[in-house]
Formats: C-alpha cells, sequence, structure tokens
C-alpha cells in the first residue's frame, strides 16, 4: 500500500531533520508522528491518538494548538530536545494539491527567540568552540537581543581558560569541533557550562567556510576590519556559529553586526566552584536569586540592566582605569540624588530595547512591540538631558552612545495604533491619515458596515422578535439568530443558514449582498495593513544598529544608577583600588547576611592580607563561630569593588586580584566515581597550579575528607607551599587542625586568627569577632548540641572527649620548628583538645611495647612502673 500524499510529504520532510521533533502544521494544529508523537506525548503529557496513513496500521500522533505552540515547545527545548517548525509556505484556497510545506525555523536550547520562552533576566548564549593542539577560539551569541562575542585563548592552560569562559557565560547550548570529543573534553564542558551539547561536523569548522560566514554577516572584505585577522581559532569558532545559525533559523539575522572581540585578560577569571560558593547569582541550594549577591544588588529598572549586572558579576575588572571609572560614575550618582531618582524614573518607562530590536530584526515583532519601542523612545532626550553635563567621563560617555530616535518615534506614532492587537495579519494596526490607499479602502464599507450594524435594532421592530441577534463568525460570515420559541414569527425572505441546539440562524438576500462587499474589502484591508506594517517594520530594521548602541547604554547607566541606589540605602563607601598586594579592609560586612539578619546587628570584622608579611591567615574557631562568613566577605568585597560597586565597610584598600578561587564545603560526585576526599583533592590541585602572585585564595577546610594524619599532613604541606612558593599567595585558610597555629613566628607571612567566644556556665557564645590569636578548641559538642543531637549521645561524646584530652600525647613539634612547641596549647599538659598527630616516638610507649608480660614478675613489673612514673616525671 502506498502512503496517503500528506504522509508521504511528512516522511520526505522528516527526513532531514531526523534529530528534531518534528511540528508538522495541519490547519489549526502542530500534528506530530510516529517516534515523535510518542516522545512528545510522554514530556508534554498530551494524549497519544492514531491517524490512517497508507498502512494497515495507524500511525502514532499527537498534536497541540499552533496559537499556543509556544509553551510546548519551551517545555521541550528545556528537556533538552529540538524543534523543528513546518509550516504551510501557500494558501490552502489556491494551492493544487496537498498544500505546499517548509521548515521555517529549527528551534534549539541556544536559539530561542520567543519572548514566552524567554528569562527576560537572563541571556540565551549560544557557544562555538574550536579546539586545536595550541590553542582555543570561542564565540558565543544571543540570538534574542543580537549580542555576539569572540575571543582567541592561547598560552599554556587555553583549556583552563576555555572552560572558565563557558561557566562566565552560563550558555543554553554549546556547539564544538570534533577535537574537543578526541580530546576528552566533552564532559568537561558538559559539566562545567550544564548546557545542551553537540558535535559539529568538519564542514562547520572549515577555514574558508568559516572565514566566508564571518564576512558576509559583517559585511566586510577582510578580516582586519573585525580585529580577528590575527585570531585563527576565533575565526573557526565564529564561522561555525554563524553557520549553525543560518541552518537553524533561516531568517534575516541582520542584527549580529556588532562583534564584540574581547581579551580574556581584562576580566577576573571566576571558575564554576567560586562562582557557586560565593553565591554570586543564586544561592548554593536552593538556586534562587533570593539570598544571593546579585538578589541584593539587583536594584535595575529595566531587563536589559538586570542582564548587564550578571554579566557583571560574572566578569569583575582587572584593569585599574576601568574600575576607577566606574566607581567614580557611582560616586556621582550617590551623591547628586536627585540626578539619580530622575534617570531612575526614566528608566522605569523604557522596555527590553534589546529584544525588541532582536524582535524587529527577525521578523517577528507585532504592533505592541512598536508601540513598546515609541514609548521607550520617549524618555530618552530627557535622559539625555540630564546626562549631558553631569561632569562624569563616562556618564557623558554613555550619553553621547544613546540617540534619541526621534524619526521612529514619528514613524511608529504616525502610523501605528496607539493600541494595537496581537496579531499582524487581521487588521486593525495602521492610523487613520498613514495611507490613502487604506483610508479609500475603509471609507468604501462604511455605509455596509453601518447597514450591518442598524440591522439588530430594524429586524426587531420589524418581526416583533425580541430575541434577534445579529452576529458574525469566520466559518458562517453573518448571521441573524432566533431562538425555538420564537419560530412562529421568522419572516418568509429569512433563509436558514446553521442550526443550533436553542436556535435557529438565517441570512437574508440583503445581508448576504452587504456581507459580500465588506467581507471582500474587509479582506483586502487586512492585506493592505499587514503590507504597510511590514513596510514600517523594515525601515525600523535600518536603525537596528542605533538602537542596539542606545540600549547597551542604558543597561550600563541601569546598573550604575543600581549600584548607588543600593550602596546609598545600606552604608557602602567607596573602595580605593590600586595594582598593589595589600586588601585592608576595616569593618567589613557581609552583603547578604547583613540584609538577612532580623534581630540583631552583623558584627563587622577588619581583614588586612597581603603578599609579605600577612600573605596566609590563618583562622581556628569553633564550628558556626564565623570563619566562613568573615572569608566569604572578603572575597565578596574584593569582588564588588572589581565590578565598580560600593562595598560594605568603613574603609577598603584593594590591591587588584586576577582570580578568587574558593575551596568551601565537602562534595562529591558520585556518578564519575569521585569521592569527596578526591573532589577536595582536585579542587586544591587545581588552585595551587593555576593560581598566580595576584590571586586570592580560600580554603575553607583542607585534609578533613581523610583520615587525620594524612589530612594534617597535607594542610601542613598547602601552608608551607603557598607561603614559600612563587612570592606568597594572598590566602584566608580556615581549618580546625590547630597545630598549625604554631608556625606563626616559623613560617614568612603567616598570621593566626580565631573567632572570639564567651564561655559561661558551661555554654559558649559565638561573638563572631575575628581576633588575633589561636583558638584552643573547636566545641564540636556545643555545635552537635545547638542542632539537636540527643543528650544521651552528648554525655558519651563529652566523657569521651574528657577521657582522650587527660591520656592524650603532646607534639614534638620541636623536630619540625624549633621551639614551636612552646607556643602551641595543645602541647601543654592540660591540653583541652588531644592531637593524634604525634611526630616522635614516646618513649614510656615504647618501653611498654617491649615488655613480654608473660615472663614479668609482680616485683619486676612494680620495678618497672617506678621506672616509668620517673621517667615521665623527668
Amino acid at each position: 500500500m502506498q502512503l496517503t500524499p500528506m504522509m508521504q510529504q511528512y516522511m520526505d520532510i522528516k527526513e532531514n531533520y531526523k534529530d528534531c521533533i518534528l511540528f508538522f502544521r495541519l490547519g489549526d494544529f502542530y500534528e506530530m508522528f510516529f517516534e515523535d508523537a510518542i516522545t512528545a506525548s510522554r514530556e508534554l503529557e498530551i494524549t497519544l491518538t492514531g491517524k490512517s496513513y497508507g498502512q494497515e496500521e495507524r500511525a502514532p500522533m499527537c498534536g497541540v494548538p499552533y496559537h499556543a505552540a509556544d509553551n510546548y515547545i519551551g517545555k521541550l527545548i528545556d528537556r533538552g530536545y529540538k524543534v523543528a517548525i513546518c509550516e504551510q509556505v501557500e494558501d490552502p484556497a489556491t494551492a493544487k494539491g496537498i498544500v505546499k510545506r517548509e521548515v521555517i525555523q529549527i528551534i534549539t536550547p541556544g536559539t530561542v527567540v520567543s519572548q514566552s520562552m524567554l528569562n527576560e533576566k537572563e541571556n540565551n548564549y549560544l557557544a562555538s568552540v574550536f579546539l586545536s593542539e595550541t590553542g582555543a577560539g570561542i564565540a558565543y551569541c544571543d540570538v534574542s537581543t543580537g549580542e555576539i562575542s569572540a575571543a582567541e585563548l592561547s598560552g599554556t592552560r587555553y583549556i583552563e581558560k576555555l572552560i572558565n569562559e563557558l561557566v562566565k557565560i552560563r550558555a543554553k547550548e554549546v556547539v564544538a569541533n570534533e577535537a574537543v570529543s578526541l580530546d576528552g573534553l566533552s564532559e568537561d564542558i558538559r559539566d562545567a557550562s550544564g548546557a545542551y551539547f553537540s558535535i559539529l561536523g568538519s564542514q562547520y569548522y572549515n577555514q574558508n567556510s568559516a572565514e566566508d560566514a564571518v564576512l558576509r554577516q559583517f559585511k566586510v572584505k577582510s578580516l582586519k576590519g573585525l580585529g580577528v585577522e590575527e585570531m585563527p581559532s576565533a575565526v573557526m569558532a565564529l564561522g561555525a556559529l554563524l553557520s549553525y545559525l543560518f541552518e537553524t533559523q533561516k531568517q534575516n539575522l541582520s542584527h549580529l553586526a556588532r562583534l564584540n572581540v574581547y581579551d580574556t585578560a581584562g576580566h577576573m577569571a571566576l571558575d564554576k566552584a567560586t562562582i557557586k560558593n560565593l553565591e554570586l547569582t543564586e544561592t548554593l541550594f536552593e538556586k534562587k536569586i533570593q539570598g544571593s549577591l546579585l538578589g541584593v544588588l539587583d536594584k535595575t529598572q529595566t531587563a536589559m540592566g538586570s542582564r548587564k549586572m550578571k554579566q557583571w558579576l560574572r566578569e569583575p575588572l582587572n584593569r585599574l582605569t576601568e574600575i576607577k571609572e566606574r566607581l567614580d560614575a557611582v560616586e556621582l550618582l550617590t551623591d547628586e540624588i536627585l540626578l539619580r531618582n530622575n534617570i531612575k524614573e526614566h528608566l522605569k518607562k523604557i522596555y527590553d530595547l534589546e529584544r525588541l530590536a532582536g524582535r524587529i530584526s527577525c521578523g517577528n515583532a507585532n504592533g505592541k512591540d512598536l508601540i513598546a519601542l515609541k514609548n521607550s523612545i520617549f524618555v530618552l532626550p530627557d535622559m539625555k538631558s540630564e546626562l549631558s553635563a553631569c561632569g562624569d567621563p563616562l556618564l557623558e560617555r554613555l550619553e553621547t552612545s544613546m540617540d534619541a530616535l526621534a524619526d521612529i518615534y514619528e514613524l511608529i506614532d504616525r502610523a501605528v495604533v496607539d493600541e494595537p492587537p496581537f496579531t499582524v495579519k487581521e487588521g486593525g494596526l495602521i492610523k487613520k491619515g498613514y495611507s490613502e490607499d487604506l483610508d479609500s479602502l475603509k471609507d468604501s464599507i462604511v455605509d455596509g458596515q453601518s447597514w450591518i450594524a442598524g440591522l439588530e435594532a430594524v429586524e426587531k421592530e420589524r418581526t416583533g422578535i425580541k430575541s434577534l441577534k445579529v452576529g458574525f463568525n469566520k466559518v458562517f460570515g453573518y448571521y441573524i439568530e432566533v431562538t425555538k420559541s420564537y419560530y412562529d414569527l421568522v419572516p418568509e425572505n429569512y433563509i436558514r443558514k446553521q442550526t443550533l441546539a436553542n436556535c435557529e440562524r438565517f441570512i437574508t438576500p440583503e445581508l448576504k449582498e452587504v456581507e459580500s462587499v465588506v467581507l471582500n474589502a474587509e479582506t483586502k484591508i487586512n492585506q493592505l495593513e499587514y503590507e504597510l506594517f511590514v513596510e514600517i517594520r523594515n525601515m525600523i530594521q535600518g536603525f537596528i544598529g542605533t538602537i542596539q548602541s542606545t540600549s547597551a547604554a542604558i543597561s550600563v547607566l541601569d546598573v550604575l544608577v543600581s549600584y548607588a541606589e543600593v550602596g546609598s540605602r545600606l552604608g557602602y563607601i567607596k573602595p580605593s583600588i590600586n595594582n598593589g598586594d595589600a586588601i585592608l579592609i576595616e569593618k567589613g560586612r557581609h552583603p547578604v547576611i547583613e540584609g538577612s539578619i532580623r534581630n540583631g546587628i552583623f558584627v563587622s570584622n577588619d581583614t588586612y592580607v597581603d603578599r609579605k608579611d600577612s600573605s596566609m591567615l590563618l583562622i581556628t574557631g569553633p564550628n558556626m563561630s564565623g570563619k566562613s562568613t568573615y572569608m566569604r566577605q572578603t572575597a565578596l568585597i574584593v569582588l564588588m569593588a572589581q565590578t565598580g560597586c560600593f562595598v560594605p565597610a568603613e574603609a577598603a584598600t584593594i590591591g587588584i586580584v586576577d582570580r578568587i578561587y574558593t575551596r568551601i564545603g565537602a562534595s562529591d560526585n558520585l556518578a564519575q566515581g569521585q569521592s569527596t576526599f578526591y573532589v577536595e583533592m582536585s579542587e586544591l590541585a587545581y588552585i595551587l597550579n593555576t593560581a598566580t602572585d595576584k590571586s586570592l585564595i580560600i580554603l575553607d577546610e583542607i585534609g578533613r575528607g581523610t583520615s587525620t594524619y594524612d589530612g594534617l599532613s597535607i594542610a601542613w604541606a598547602v601552608v608551607e607551599y603557598l607561603c614559600n612558593s612563587r612570592g606568597r599567595i594572598r590566602t584566608l585558610f580556615a581549618t580546625h587542625y590547630h597545630e598549625l597555629t604554631a608556625l606563626e613566628g616559623h613560617m614568612t607571612g603567616l598570621k593566626n586568627l580565631n573567632v572570639d567566644v564567651q564561655e559561661k556556665d558551661g555554654n559558649i557564645v559565638f561573638l563572631h569577632k575575628i581576633v588575633e590569636g589561636s583558638a584552643s578548641r573547636s566545641y564540636g559538642i556545643h555545635v552537635a548540641k545547638l542542632a539537636g543531637v540527643p543528650q544521651q549521645l552528648l554525655l558519651a561524646a563529652e566523657e569521651k572527649l574528657s577521657e582522650l584530652e587527660h591520656s592524650g600525647a603532646s607534639i614534638d613539634l620541636d623536630k619540625y620548628v624549633p621551639g614551636a612547641a612552646e607556643q602551641l596549647p595543645e602541647a601543654k599538659a592540660n591540653a583541652e583538645q588531644i592531637s593524634f598527630f604525634s611526630f616522635a616516638p614516646n618513649p614510656v610507649v615504647e618501653r611498654l611495647k617491649s615488655l613480654d608480660l608473660m615472663t614479668i614478675t609482680p616485683s619486676q613489673a612494680f620495678s618497672i612502673l617506678e621506672e616509668l612514673k620517673k621517667a615521665a616525671e623527668s
């Protein structure tokens, strides 16, 4: 048996899109068949039915209404599927045979442009990676906004740089050349980015085709004009990215016109662990904005400003001039309250210009989008006026980058009605006076429309049918509706048109004649309005570059205003930035935790770390006392300062940091057979192998995932390595290995700090104050009590602790650091915390081990005990 013509058409199209779920347009529905239907039915929880297709069995089938398709497509994209949209590309009324259909767009996680499928406060990046033996190239874009960037990554650690870039941008989709798979980086890229990942064929990463794609997209004759002539890997990544977009989008991509070629050295590199542990844009466990640094700082008024702030927090600046420029702008906006408030009020009226420009360029914008653009433009002249003479170089540059867009405003204001419909093909879009032809058509049916509008009253009067109604629908046109109780009053000239349960619908010869005139004219009007609207939209496309530069300036201004607003309200200060090594923070506060305290006051603390005498701050103290908070707040203050934000402190001087590393907490990766300790050591190895003398390292417990002997040995070696190698690296190290505190004064750069506690009547109070010196114990049993551990267990633990404390051996530190044992609290006779790490054999213990108890007489035993007693006392 042969397939039906429609199913044969489906099969032919599906053959070219095997990796996609094909949305096949049939009337008012998108239908799916066979495996696509089974998958969609399961993922979307919609009914699976069947359809005859010329074979004995029925084809599995399911469908969704075309007007609600975005919601269903969005769910499939979120689950990692690609969707091919197959539309009717000719009018069914004029088609001969089966209606022609074609795939008009392939939607993937990184190519979503529909407003309903996007998070307005997040970019939706598609990234392309090209890996060679000597370097890597990365290119990424957000099709919805038109942002497109590229970079060349070289040097001995170019793969690490590549991973960090993918972490920074949080791409929704990553495509790469086959070398990535061969080198085993696929899993690393998946883990780092969390993105939908695929390997593209060699045809995408061909040098000639890549260069041609780049030159064609940016309308230049040589790569030199784009600044990428000496960046072969970046060109390959960029060319593949563009080819992939041409293949999937099948539409105008002219808004991808402003290539941002950047150097990774201009920004602080943050790895995935640091972004996660410092909770920059979302909380560690709940993945919420509230409770993160972004949740504190983001008081932006526009969606594009919110996206820009996320970008800034993930890539703090490294260059002194740029940082100071931002800080100066924030200072002026902080001091000039009236200016800040005026700009903030203007920003509230601006829509998402970046994505509006993207929809206009792609031909997806409707009438409401153009009105949103017009309303946004309305406030630009006033905002430019506010900034024009403010006296700050950065703010004045932003004003210059903003265009008043007067021509676009005038065009939309003259052409588009103030409250247009959502659709663009059913009329009601264009203002009277814009087109003479359109006005003439509308005038030609005014009499007919008036006649129909008055028909209901006339017929009620003539027939005496009080329930008579005149209505319209797209299938039957105009009709006169009469309920069954009035059938006996229906005039002879009424012609039955449709029978319903409780009524009949009729038409008269006169109504039919007027309907024909009106509907034919309305069809022409709707078509002409659509053509005029497309013409207007195309005219605006010529201004896309100007709109994009304006929106970019607005997004930066929005972030600066937000920084000033938050800093002013929360009492932040302007930090002093330099290229030195010292980080000095007076009365620093944790920006997030400070805001979450309801009853009480956040305890501020000072920090001083440099690369000379205080390169290693070794922090001891009880659990829950604030060690992690102290270290995190130091890292956050440095990061905030380098994004251009004021900081929560009374004073701060920041020597620029090129990297912030964090090794915090315990985690594992059981899926890949990696234990907690293995993950800890992997993160430590990464830090030690990549940190530079300009970095800042945060270590919270090293070596706690293994035995005490191993752990203390590793922690000790880490301290030595960071204090003595490569000119010392600024480090904050929290530990429960109190033995390490003995190194102060014997290891250059190490300073002991501890968190103060107050003990009274067997209970302790955490003072959260960082003071000089070392802690003597960790109060673990007290923390267990606070956590609700059963009292019976606590009593047993206290008894065992007391037993261990009174029987513990001291440490022979003099073997390693002469004179250190005298400084160590644990080495004293009444040590409160036992050490399990003994550097030298105990002679008493060794003597006991050598005894043969089976051959010793009682008198010999007494003699030996006396001997051992004298040895212990001496």
